[in-house]
This record gives structure tokens, sequence and C-alpha cells, in this order.
């Protein structure tokens, strides 16, 4: 087994103040105005962001490539304005950068002109390391962060539907939500996300960069890759007859193992390429653990596979309970 704890939940704003700074930005306090939060990328995740934030009364303006969902998401009550234009997000005390992995450290360089000093970046993506090196921490040429009011971010929510069209209330109520500050991330910014995730009651947890993406590899990205790879196992039956029927005999146990590898191709792509090393990490584990029950099955070892079986039928519940 790795050598990685369980992540553990914490509450608001566990860590000791850091020092202030005149950008540093204030927790978004009860009794203050109410901030204005900002969307970039109005899809499941940031279209479900939005219908929570504004069910609350809060207001939230939101950016898209595309007119088409700026419209969509405006109909549909996820913003109260949206535009394909950065300038739309300005006002935003909060910008959530719901984007694709490949294109966030674009986005942020493009967004940057029209951000105020103490406005607070954070992100959804599934991969942390290279993101938060990327945004906000201090670069080894020495040179200023990108945007140094960035904090990590990873809600653990989501559904099989995409777009605008399949966001929802409620999406991320009592889902893990991820935070990964680093020593580098001011004390402000890290309050103003987790009112954030408290606001869309969601679940904290806080960890390093590494920690999360060695967590996660685990948990989602390897799942992916173990799916896909069912779904390429069957078509390597060579009777046409007997894979039809297997296609028709299909029901709970392979629609449920299959789901996440019958999914998003392009998130898939992305999870092992910027998740690449903890990805392989946890492959080659499977591959070990597989090895075992082959071993066992090829050697009509039963107790060893009964034994394997048992200790997983153990195993699985903190995972999913």
């Amino acid at each position: 087994m790795p050598d990685l704890p369980p992540p553990i939940p914490v509450p608001p704003t566990p860590y000791p103040p850091l020092a202030s700074s005149p950008s540093e930005s204030p927790p978004l306090a009860p009794d203050g105005p109410r901030p204005v939060f900002g969307i970039i990328g109005l899809g499941l995740i940031g279209g479900s962001m939005g219908l929570d934030l504004r069910q609350q009364g809060y207001r939230v303006v939101g950016m898209s490539r595309r007119d088409r969902t700026c419209r969509l998401a405006e109909s549909r009550g996820a913003v109260d304005r949206a535009s394909t234009d950065f300038s739309c997000v300005a006002e935003a005390d909060l910008i959530v950068l719901c984007t694709p992995l490949d294109v966030l450290v674009p986005t942020v360089e493009a967004l940057v002109p029209h951000l105020r000093p103490e406005t607070v970046l954070t992100d959804v993506g599934s991969v942390k390391q290279p993101i938060v090196a990327a945004i906000g921490q201090d670069p080894p040429s020495g040179l200023a962060p990108l945007w140094p009011q960035f904090v990590g971010g990873h809600p653990m929510a989501g559904t099989s539907d995409q777009g605008i069209e399949a966001a929802q209330l409620g999406l991320f109520t009592d889902r893990p939500y991820v935070l990964t500050p680093t020593e580098q991330t001011p004390a402000g910014a890290i309050a103003r996300v987790e009112s954030l995730v408290a606001a869309l009651g969601a679940r904290l947890y806080h960890c390093s960069p590494a920690e999360h993406d060695r967590a996660v590899a685990w948990i989602s990205h390897l799942p992916v890759m173990v799916s896909t790879s069912l779904i390429q196992a069957c078509r390597l039956e060579s009777s046409d007859r007997v894979y039809q029927l297997a296609q028709q005999l299909a029901s709970s146990g392979f629609r449920d193992t299959s789901r996440v590898g019958g999914g998003n191709s392009e998130l898939g792509l992305l999870m092992a390429r910027y998740n690449r090393e903890a990805l392989l990490q946890s492959l080659q584990a499977y591959r070990q653990s597989l090895d075992r029950v082959i071993a066992a099955v090829a050697d009509e070892d039963w107790s060893q596979l009964q034994g394997i079986l048992e200790q997983s039928h153990g195993d699985r519940p903190p995972f999913v309970e």
C-alpha cells in the first residue's frame, strides 16, 4: 500500500495567519458586503456552481468561449450575466476557473490584465501540482508568480453528462472539496475559497498538491484507465456471436464498472498527461494486483483467491461510505 494517509476533513481556515499585505484578500465575512463571484467555463461544474450561488442570492458573472453557452447559462439562471469577453468577470471578488487543464494557464494569462490586485482565483482541475506551480508559486526563474492570490481547488463531484445543459442544483452538497494551498498562498485567499466551499455545502479538505495528485490517481484516474481497459479487453473476443451476446447480457455490474471508461475521452487524456507520474505508479501497482489474481486462477489456488476477494470486501467500505 502507498505511504499516504487518507485525507482528513478540516474546519475552515485551519492555517495560522500569514503575513498580511495591502493586496491580501479579506475573507467573505457574513456581515460585510456580499461578494461577486466569477466563473470562467460554463459547463457542468461551472454552471452547477452558478446555480447554487445564485439561489443563495449571490451575484454571479460568467465567461465562456461560445456565445450560445453564455445565453444558455443566463436563461438557465446559472449567471446574472455572461460574455465571451474576459472583461465580464472583472467585477468579481473570487473567480473560479472551470476550464480544461490544458487551457488553465493560458486562461489566467489572458485574464490577468482584467483583475484587481485583491481578486482571488481558484480552479476545479483534477490535477494540482503543475497548475499550482504554474500559477500561484514563485517559478524557478525568480520572477513573480503568475497570480499570487491563487488557491488550487478540486470539487469531487460530477455526472456522466457534460455542458451547461447538465448543470444542476446541489451537485456539490456533502461532496469532498479539496484545497491545496502552499506556504506561499495568502491566508486571506484561502479563507475566501473556504467560504465558497461552505456556500456550496461541500466537505472541506486540505492537502498538498503532491498528496492530492497521488490520492486522486488511485481513486479517480486509475479507475478511468482500468474501466477503459475492461471495455478494450471485451473487444478482443474472437467470436462475433459471443461478443454480441455479451453486449446483450451486460447488466448493472458491467454498467457500473465500465461507466468512467466510457466517459469524456478528453478528460481521461488530460488526467494522464498532467498526472503522468502518479498515474503510472498506480497502474503498475494495479498490474501487480492483477497478476496475483491471474496466478491464483491459473494455479487453481482457490484459497489464495478467496483471501484476495475477502480482503477487497473488507477494504472497500472506507472508500465509498
